[in-house]
């Protein structure tokens, strides 16, 4: 299936830091909450099934990349605001997009 560029421009993602993390016990699969600075957008939070690459300590600071304008979404007692983007690994694990160069929070994808 093939969207048109208008439909590809809908998708607002962002890069942003990673200012915390911890450990999401109530969620249904391992994942962990995320708050995330992106600038002038402000500081949104995420759930993210990264459990099999990622401890909460090594991602505080790093640069993601994540949708920034779908609704919030409820999952258990955690709203999420945005999705985190990845690329699924050989066993199904997420490996994290990162821009290989430091770009302020905020900073557009496209």
């Amino acid at each position: 299936m093939t969207i048109s560029w208008a439909d590809f421009e809908k998708v607002d993602m962002r890069v942003g830091i990673v200012l915390d993390a911890e450990p999401f016990p109530e969620a249904r699969r391992p994942a962990l909450k995320l708050r995330i600075d992106f600038g002038p957008l402000g500081v949104k939070r995420s759930s993210a099934q990264i459990t099999d690459r990622y401890r909460p300590d090594e991602l505080v600071g790093r640069r993601v990349i994540a949708v920034v304008n779908f609704p919030p979404k409820q999952i258990g007692p955690f709203v999420s605001e945005v999705l985190v983007l990845g690329a699924y690994g050989e066993t199904g694990d997420v490996i994290l997009l990162r821009p290989d160069f430091e770009v302020s929070p905020g900073a557009k994808i496209g």
